[in-house]
């Protein structure tokens, strides 16, 4: 990494331009992220606690839901923290190092969340498909081979895209027009030719939406067909709301990305894109705890305990 650095872009700069267009809204947008960062922080290493210090929750579900939580606070702290520094700041420079950097663990992150959110899928048609044979099929020697292929497959793709970049070139200051070091913008300001970084980005990306979504959707067709073949309406009901939360998650994150795959590339849409990148990166992280806590009895009666303790002290 370090030579290829000192190769191509020695002393090379980006300025991230963000919402500085906005100045009006600086102030607005920082108490409204800062605010969405505390609760992002708050929920999801809360949730980890949570799944810790009940034992009802140690369950091959909630071990996936505690690594989904550590993901959602690590990718969002990898984003939001810089975001918040532009917004009250002039200068808005960062090092070709800490983009990178910021890029490289962004990456890992969002491509763990992806197969996470598929393994999570995965233990909800097992859950639902056959139910006796669940704790045995969902071992814990397999929920951590599952949990670390996540990881693994995430730290293989970042590195493999991050070498692509640092073959690159790129010189002085250059402006990148978004809040945070994604691939595109990247590119779009190297000297060199981009065309095979941009490449393996599409082949990456496409291969990771594809396969995740593909274990989704058929975990959930067999899901559909299981539940739709048990004979009471209150089964039917459990079943689907066993579920509801994950699907909840599911839609946002994987609309969102798929909404950016969408947008036009051209300077028109730049402002649609910064915006669906701020509810994947900042928003989306906050989300998740809230829309798994609201949904389970569980979640929320170790919420109450865990209240009233500190009341009684």
């Amino acid at each position: 990494m370090t030579m290829a650095i000192s190769k191509g872009s020695t002393g090379a700069t980006f300025i991230l331009l963000g919402f500085s267009e906005y100045p009006q809204l600086q102030m607005p947008l920082f108490l409204i992220f800062l605010t969405i960062y505390t609760v992002t922080v708050l929920g999801n290493l809360g949730m980890i606690v949570i799944i810790k210090i009940n034992p009802k929750l140690h369950t091959p579900m909630y071990y996936f839901l505690s690594h989904l939580s550590f993901v959602d606070f690590c990718y969002s702290t990898a984003v939001t923290p810089k975001l918040l520094e532009n917004l009250v700041v002039e200068d808005r420079t960062v090092s070709f190092t800490a983009c990178i950097m910021q890029f490289f663990f962004a990456c890992i992150f969002v491509v763990t969340e992806t197969f996470m959110l598929a393994v999570m899928a995965y233990d909800r048609f097992v859950a639902v498909c056959n139910p006796l044979l669940y704790v045995v099929v969902m071992s814990q020697k397999l929920c951590s081979l599952l949990v670390g292929t996540s990881y693994s497959w995430g730290i293989v793709c970042s590195l493999t895209l991050t070498y692509f970049l640092l073959k690159l070139s790129f010189r002085g200051n250059s402006i990148i027009n978004n809040f945070v070091c994604e691939h595109a913008a990247i590119v779009s300001v190297s000297c060199s030719d981009p065309y095979i970084s941009q490449k393996i980005i599409l082949v990456s990306a496409t291969f990771n939406e594809v396969s995740s979504l593909m274990i989704i959707l058929t975990s959930y067709v067999f899901i559909f067909i299981t539940v739709m073949k048990m004979p009471s309406t209150g089964g039917r009901h459990k079943a689907f709301s066993t579920c509801a939360s994950h699907l909840t998650a599911i839609t946002i994150f994987h609309g969102t990305i798929l909404f950016l795959y969408c947008v036009p590339d051209s300077k028109s849409s730049w402002l649609m894109v910064k915006v669906a990148s701020v509810f994947y990166t900042v928003v989306i992280p906050m989300l998740n705890p809230l829309i798994y806590s609201f949904r389970n009895k569980d979640v929320k009666e170790t919420v109450k305990k865990l209240i009233n303790i500190e009341f009684s002290f």
